[in-house]
């Protein structure tokens, strides 16, 4: 006999059927389960995180939206025990860092976008567009490139004021090193967002940190000066006494404008 009821044993490889459209939307409700239980969570139990769990999250935090796609993150995932005690010494031993079963350091790098730039033309598909090749070989290098004690930075900016006087307006470029290092950090921004909601979809929860003594964890990871820590996040299950309080945000009038 065959039951009408039960599931089909093949997988659904329609694209068509999964694929999210403004009259088809079969994850919508899953993903705002997910947005809506994220908590930052400062209590968690001694339940394990998976290693293929952790790596899955990485992974998907490394498919988060970011500028040009030149990817300026890493990711530093502190699991020994020695080093996540150290850790959270220099994350003044907040609970969340205290009971967390891992951290990740979610770090932007201000020095890669030069490689990056050239790796994406190499793994580009043959034969790369002309404007490919011009935008990661001329306009990238262009837009980052500073000189010695910004040296470049004054005719850059000529160049940028003649461009929106006589042809509109133009993306502002890089002038000096603090904005290379806050494009890098809002790029790891997002990336981390991305692995949260991965870790509260597997059934774990996280609390992004940015209390902590950062010249000391750099050291603790052996970071170089071109590399730099958006923010700690605590990872495991979240204890029953793990949140503590409701959730609070402001009404959406008083943040939400309509121009």
């Amino acid at each position: 006999m065959t039951d009408n009821n039960a599931p089909d044993s093949k997988p659904n490889t329609n694209p068509n059927d999964t694929l999210a459209t403004p009259t088809h939307t079969p994850q919508l409700e899953a993903f705002k389960q997910v947005v809506e239980q994220r908590r930052s969570v400062r209590i968690f139990t001694d339940t394990p995180i998976p290693d293929e769990v952790m790596d899955d999250c990485l992974h998907l935090a490394m498919l988060a939206p970011n500028s040009s796609n030149l990817q300026p993150w890493e990711f530093y995932v502190i699991e020994s025990e020695d080093k996540r005690k150290q850790a959270s010494k220099i994350c003044m031993n907040q609970n969340a860092s205290k009971t967390a079963n891992k951290l990740v350091a979610v770090i932007g790098r201000t020095d890669t976008w030069a490689d990056n730039a050239k790796q994406i033309l190499k793994d580009y598909p043959k034969p790369v567009p002309k404007a490919v090749k011009d935008y990661y070989g001329k306009l990238i290098p262009f837009a980052f490139a500073r000189g010695t004690a910004n040296i470049l930075s004054i005719p850059k900016r000529g160049l940028i004021k003649a461009h929106r006087t006589f042809k509109g307006p133009i993306k502002t470029p890089v002038y000096n090193y603090n904005q290379v290092k806050s494009w890098a950090i809002n790029n790891a921004y997002l990336s981390a967002e991305n692995f949260m909601l991965a870790m509260r979809a597997y059934g774990f929860d996280t609390c992004p940190m940015g209390g902590f003594d950062e010249p000391a964890m750099k050291k603790l990871l052996g970071l170089n000066k071109h590399q730099h820590i958006a923010m700690i996040i605590a990872c495991g299950e979240r204890a029953d006494k793990g949140i503590y309080g409701k959730q609070y945000r402001f009404d959406d009038k008083q943040r939400i404008f309509r121009v």
